[in-house]
């Protein structure tokens, strides 16, 4: 693996797509996680779709379209929902087909053969090219400012929304990027993952860091190294046994949680008997005393 990275500019293309996508999931991933957001992002990342299909039909670069797209639905979304009483259920179930469906219409009518959407439907890192590394890189910087630039609003937002509109911060703005933070990272993860799998990177990183750490910083820079490792290993697997590189990296990933999880379990039962016990006997000597 090795040897043909230093040969072939298409796995040195992978190698990098895949540390700017762990970047992008650890910065967004746990904000989404922590603010139950997941299948609203699923709902805007199924948007985008539309935008795809629209860059196919105007003969532009489908990722720019699908940028806008997942922008214009992301932000209409937060709108909507701040301002109606329309469940977030309901806009997920109204949104994720719409997306869908504007971009299957978009691409029947562009002349020609209707081109494959498979790589944008299930990913395949193995095909990024140079163009979409440096969107990936700018999406990835973009997110980066953000974060860094309004983090305290972020975790205001993202802890205690109401106390934090009660004291007068601007709940709005905070909305407003944290959706589009969303669509940004949407548009960087489809040529790893696929429309159809983003869900995985945007929840398993988070939720493994979240065994391990409590505070927001930490879980966000752990989720970056531990989305690393998983893409990296999806990609040498999938290089290996020829297998889809979305599919593998989501399986791996899936799997990853769940070892870990039986794993640290039983630690964290034991722990908090203990915990329990000491407590237990705390109360004894005080009564003793007593």
């Amino acid at each position: 693996m090795i040897t043909a990275l230093l040969q072939y500019n298409f796995l040195q293309n992978a190698l990098i797509g895949a540390l700017l996508a762990s970047l992008a999931c650890g910065i967004i991933g746990p904000i989404i996680v922590e603010k139950r957001l997941l299948m609203m992002s699923g709902g805007i990342a199924h948007t985008a779709f539309g935008g795809i299909g629209l860059g196919y039909y105007l003969q532009v670069e489908p990722m720019y379209t699908a940028l806008g797209f997942s922008l214009f639905s992301s932000l209409s979304i937060a709108q909507i929902q701040r301002r109606s009483t329309v469940m977030p259920d309901v806009l997920i179930g109204m949104f994720w087909p719409l997306g869908m469906a504007l971009g299957i219409l978009f691409i029947s009518f562009t002349p020609g053969y209707p081109p494959s959407m498979s790589t944008y439907l299930f990913g395949d890192i193995l095909t990024v090219s140079r163009s979409d590394l440096w969107v990936m890189a700018l999406l990835d910087a973009l997110l980066l400012f953000i974060s860094i630039s309004f983090f305290h609003l972020l975790q205001a937002y993202l802890f205690d929304e109401e106390f934090s509109d009660a004291l007068g911060l601007p709940m709005v703005l905070a909305e407003a990027l944290t959706y589009a933070m969303i669509a940004l990272t949407v548009v960087v993860l489809i040529r790893v993952v696929g429309i159809i799998l983003i869900l995985a990177l945007l929840c398993v990183p988070p939720a493994l860091a979240r065994i391990f750490r409590n505070d927001l910083p930490s879980i966000m820079g752990l989720s970056v190294i531990l989305g690393a490792i998983l893409c990296l290993a999806g990609l040498v697997i999938s290089y290996h046994y020829n297998l889809a590189s979305g599919a593998a990296i989501v399986i791996l990933s899936v799997a990853a949680y769940c070892l870990v999880h039986l794993l640290t379990q039983p630690v964290k039962l034991y722990l908090r008997h203990m915990h329990g016990t000491l407590e237990t006997s705390d109360n004894s000597a005080h009564n003793i005393k007593r």
